[in-house]
Parts: structure tokens; C-alpha cells; sequence
């Protein structure tokens, strides 16, 4: 996994080894070792990496991206959690990771919010609030 997420980033880049060596201290050798999976670097190594590609330092370990639907490693802070499908009254199921990422429990009120070129997003009501609070006060 881990191979193959700087693989893919530090080409997504257009970075050569040696400029991404450049980037964080070492030598082109090294990233051609965590390239091949030969050797993995240091955690400090991988925070930079990371802040380098603007992904979080799990995705740059753990993602896979055969278990997402083929999409590679995410921005930080974008997520793709799945598919879910649409019931006959039009209910979803949001899935347990993205509830857990957004703190979403049973009970809690979501907006749906629309806009036909981009899509439907749903946000916690109270957040929602807070934020029709603040466009408010500032008027």
C-alpha cells in the first residue's frame, strides 16, 4: 500500500525521485527503495511525505484503493466512503466510517442541500444553524 500510494502520488506531482529526495533530505536511492518496497522510511520521513502531498499520513500508509472503488489516494480531508443505495421511500444508509468521521448519531437532525451542477451534501442541523447565525450577524 504504502508503495504504491508514493508511487502514485510523487507521479501525480510530476516529481522525479531526486526531486522528491530533495524535498525531504535523502538520497534518490532511498525513495527508489520505498518505491519497490524494499524499505519503508521513518515516521518523520512520512509526515513529510504527506504534508508534501497534501494527503493524511494514514491514506499514505493504508489506503487502498481497490477497496475504493478504484479511486487512488484522497486529498486531505476528502473522503469517499462508498456506495450506498437508495431505498423506495428514498432513505440512505450513511456508512459507519463517515458517521464516525463526522460524529453523526442516531437522532441527529442532517440539511440536504442541492445544487444541480454538483450534487446533493448533507450537513449536521446544528452546524447548519451556527452557520446561518453567523451569515446572519454579519449582515
Amino acid at each position: 500500500m504504502f508503495k504504491d500510494n508514493l508511487v502514485y502520488l510523487r507521479k501525480l506531482n510530476n516529481m522525479t525521485q531526486e526531486e522528491l529526495a530533495e524535498k525531504i533530505n535523502v538520497s534518490r536511492q532511498s525513495i527508489a527503495k520505498w518505491e519497490s518496497g524494499e524499505t519503508v522510511p521513518d515516521l518523520e520521513k512520512c509526515k513529510l511525505l504527506s504534508e508534501i502531498f497534501g494527503v493524511s499520513l494514514d491514506d499514505l500508509a493504508n489506503y487502498e484503493a481497490e477497496n475504493h472503488m478504484g479511486m487512488n489516494v484522497p486529498p486531505k480531508g476528502k473522503h469517499l466512503f462508498g456506495i450506498v443505495k437508495v431505498g423506495e421511500k428514498g432513505q440512505i444508509v450513511i456508512p459507519a466510517k463517515a458517521r464516525k468521521t463526522f460524529d453523526i448519531k442516531v437522532g441527529d437532525s442532517l440539511v440536504v442541500l442541492g445544487d444541480e451542477a454538483q450534487g446533493i451534501a448533507l450537513i449536521k442541523g446544528a452546524d447548519f444553524l451556527k452557520l446561518a447565525d453567523m451569515i446572519r450577524n454579519d449582515i
